[in-house]
């Protein structure tokens, strides 16, 4: 019976195995690229990609160390492959073998190859352009916002009824008008073209319109609210935007989220500071809500339900209102603003919920029950809790 080898003798067999199997692999994925010599420190053949096979040689040293290996290139490879010589370069240095070194190189000439097609794809025939000179005629050159050279985005700017602009960015393809084009818009719902080979320009900017019609009331809704109250988030909404956040002053908010298609309707609203500020208008909301009159607008059915005025910006900012977190003394922190309050009606000081969590965990007489920490008010220090989401803040 043989006895077995030493360690260091097994280990050394994995060795050759190893490359027997990466040579295998390399072979499988590419059959045409093959050793020239027995210490196979030449391969020659071809590497294919998008259906076509390019001529490559490759030289490595006798320790088969790609970083220190030659590439050759045919000259229809070089000619795609000019601009990624750099990243060639640094794929070659940090791949562990040559399979590797062949994966990412094909990658790369997917890549290559993809953004030669899209720089030399055929131009449109000289009718796309006169047609659509035409079309932006015969809608009328004052709606036209932005082309670009070849003729391929399109921005057209159309009003409301309410004389807000809109603006709506076409991306036409190469087949122009039998393929509908890509429509991008800045609206709180989906918006679709309805689109044969016959339709233009003109087509689109009359849906466009339509639903602009459809959404006005919407945009009068928001506008109102942005007008006439502090909106502390969005801090710059789009005309997509659906929520508001409004300060109510006694470091308090409201988050309500409208309905775009039914906006005088009640929304869902979120009261955000300390308990004994928001409960009671929970309570009134509660209680009020059979008032909500739809022929009213939301803002103004907010002030009946909630029996409050909302506070316009340069009055809160007049008064001791703050939105500052007491510990980082900023506003927006990584996009987020202070949404937790101290519960101490002399205090009432507002803190980022990452800020409060880094210094209740910090304290050592605060304790966690589940996702609750209970600790102190960096301010007052009164009692104050801190539920956290599913997740660390």
């Amino acid at each position: 019976m043989c006895e077995p080898g030493p360690p260091i003798a097994r280990l050394r067999l994995h060795r050759p195995v190893a490359m027997a199997e990466t040579e295998a692999s390399l072979l499988r994925q590419f059959p045409l690229f093959l050793p020239q010599n027995r210490a196979k420190t030449v391969y020659e053949g071809f590497i294919s990609a998008q259906g076509r096979d390019f001529h490559l040689r490759i030289l490595l040293p006798e320790d088969l160390q790609l970083k220190n290996a030659r590439l050759l290139c045919s000259w229809q490879l070089r000619t795609v492959l000019n601009g990624y010589h750099q990243i060639i370069q640094q794929r070659m240095q940090h791949s562990p073998d040559l399979l590797s070194f062949m994966m990412e190189l094909k990658m790369v000439l997917e890549v290559a190859l993809k953004n030669k097609q899209e720089q030399y794809a055929p131009s449109p025939p000289p009718q796309f352009y006169s047609s659509l000179i035409e079309e932006i005629g015969t809608l009328g050159w004052d709606k036209l916002v932005y082309v670009d050279t070849s003729f391929s985005t399109i921005k057209l700017k159309a009003e409301d009824a309410s004389g807000r602009e809109h603006l709506i960015t076409l991306k036409l393809k190469a087949k122009y008008p039998a393929e509908s084009p890509d429509c991008f818009v800045d609206f709180p719902v989906s918006f679709s073209v309805s689109w044969t080979p016959q339709s233009s320009l003109i087509s689109i900017h009359s849906q466009f319109l339509a639903a602009l019609e459809s959404l006005k009331a919407f945009w009068d809704v928001m506008d109102e609210i942005d007008e006439k109250t502090w909106v502390l988030e969005p801090e710059k909404p789009t005309r997509s935007a659906t929520s508001r956040r409004i300060a109510l002053g006694n470091n308090a908010s409201i988050n309500i989220e409208v309905d775009p298609m039914h906006p005088t309707m009640l929304p869902e609203c979120c009261f955000l500071g300390a308990d004994h500020v928001v409960k009671p208008l929970g309570i009134k909301l509660s209680r009020n809500i059979h008032l909500w009159d739809p022929e009213n607008s939301l803002l103004q059915n907010l002030k009946d339900v909630l029996e409050i005025d909302f506070p316009a910006r340069a009055i809160l900012e007049k008064s001791d209102f703050s939105m500052d977190c007491g510990i980082c003394y900023a506003y927006q922190l990584d996009g987020a603003i202070p949404d937790q309050v101290c519960d101490n009606s002399q205090c009432g000081q507002p803190f980022h919920q990452i800020c409060l969590y880094e210094w209740l965990r910090g304290l050592l007489t605060s304790r966690q029950s589940f996702n609750i920490i209970f600790g102190e008010c960096p301010y007052c220090s009164k009692p104050i809790t801190l539920k956290m989401s599913g997740r660390k803040p």
